[in-house]
């Protein structure tokens, strides 16, 4: 091809452009989540807080949906009475179905997850802390340990009270002691600031325990996000998985002190389990984490909104932990966010400053960010180049022909 050519086809492909670009994919189509009808009317839950349109649907579009989503061709969900729920592959990352993944809902005490996510790296286990009075301040009724004012336990014994008891005097002392200088306030602040990190914008944490608040909430996917993270942690499954622990003496007031179990049935009754969370408040009904693995995969499980009919909240997990692994490997609806990919969404890179321009660019006038119309000008250009440099010879080899003096 000659060089006219070849700057001529240069020259169409840039004012013609690139190729539009391909449109995302179509938000699913709404489809009833398999429920279990109740025998009594359940209590109402609080209404979220509207969502931002503008704000992305994490995860894919498959889950920009408030009823189910499953991989197409696979078997039916077994009807649960949760509200929403999720299922994930903990290693891959990939969502093998859920149901109304982002809806928001009361946490309940699934929430103490996200504080162990947040305070395990910034606690030392080996610590001695003295608990004070406003620790205690909780829910009357609520669940507790059973630290004691002035006593003084070790942080790794505080997080033993907190993920086996579910203790909401514990997450007070944790959260207080996370803090800082702020206190239990920085230490919610902390952990909002950590749910923001993750990718879990769903989540608003008003307590440190879950017990319930106003403008407190979480979603089914954002709950699998912060049980990755956790389950990550060499710690956070030491602690999680053991089935009892000691409370050490704080005489004279308990000269004895005494022992605690995991309340999470999954760890004894579900082959492969490998521990969770579970949660109860009277707006938030049962939620529930677990964690499971089988033939080399390990999933996990998020409820909320779910009641004990016709069976209690770890159980609905269990069933959907089997569905998930009779589904192959590589269904999937959407996929769990990483921090890195939650910063590089929210601070794209900068454009790259454009080439400086050719020599022959700028002798027309051209620069960066002339572009296609630069190209042509200088495409134009060329033959009235040539012709400028071939008149003087012409010129004189006519006048050669002619017998007359060159001057």
């Amino acid at each position: 091809m000659s060089g006219w050519r070849v700057l001529t086809a240069l020259a169409g492909a840039a004012l013609i452009g690139s190729p539009p670009a391909v449109p995302p994919s179509a938000t699913p189509v709404f489809v009833p989540c398999p429920y279990v009808a109740q025998p009594r009317p359940v209590p109402p839950q609080p209404s979220p807080p509207a969502r931002d349109p503008a704000r992305p649907v994490l995860g894919g579009p498959g889950l920009a949906t408030a009823g189910l989503t499953v991989p197409a061709g696979v078997p039916t969900p077994p009807a649960v009475s949760a509200t929403a729920w999720l299922v994930a592959d903990l290693d891959t990352g990939e969502v093998l179905g859920a149901c109304g993944p982002h809806e928001q809902h009361r946490p309940a005490s699934v929430q103490k997850l996200l504080l162990a996510e947040t305070m395990l790296p910034r606690l030392d286990p080996t610590q001695v802390v003295e608990v004070t009075p406003d620790d205690l301040n909780i829910d009357p009724g609520s669940s507790a340990v059973g630290v004691l004012p002035g006593g003084r336990y070790t942080v790794e014994t505080l997080w033993l009270g907190l993920l086996l008891e579910s203790g909401n005097d514990t997450a007070n002392v944790l959260a207080r002691l996370g803090g800082g200088d702020a206190g239990l306030a920085g230490g919610i602040a902390a952990m909002n600031a950590e749910a923001h990190r993750l990718g879990a914008d769903d989540t608003h944490a008003v307590s440190s325990s879950g017990l319930d608040r106003p403008g407190q909430f979480t979603s089914a996917y954002d709950l699998a996000l912060i049980a990755r993270a956790d389950f990550a942690r060499d710690d956070f499954r030491r602690y999680d998985t053991a089935l009892r622990a000691q409370i050490p003496p704080q005489p004279p007031k308990d000269p004895r002190g005494f022992q605690i179990q995991n309340e999470n049935q999954l760890l004894t009754r579900y082959p492969g389990a490998l521990g969770g969370k579970t949660g109860f408040t009277d707006q938030a009904r049962h939620t529930y984490v677990g964690a499971a693995q089988r033939n080399g995969r390990r999933l996990v499980v998020t409820l909320l909104g779910a009641e004990a009919f016709p069976v209690r909240g770890w159980q609905q997990g269990a069933a959907l932990l089997d569905w998930g692994f009779g589904l192959p490997a590589d269904g999937s609806v959407g996929h769990l966010v990483t921090p890195d990919e939650v910063d590089r969404l929210r601070n794209p890179p900068t454009p790259r400053p454009a080439s400086k321009a050719p020599v022959f660019q700028r002798a027309m006038g051209g620069g960066p960010g002339t572009g296609a119309l630069g190209l042509a000008m200088a495409v134009a250009a060329v033959p009235l180049l040539v012709i400028a440099a071939l008149c003087p010879r012409l010129i004189r080899r006519a006048a050669r022909r002619r017998g007359l003096p060159l001057r």
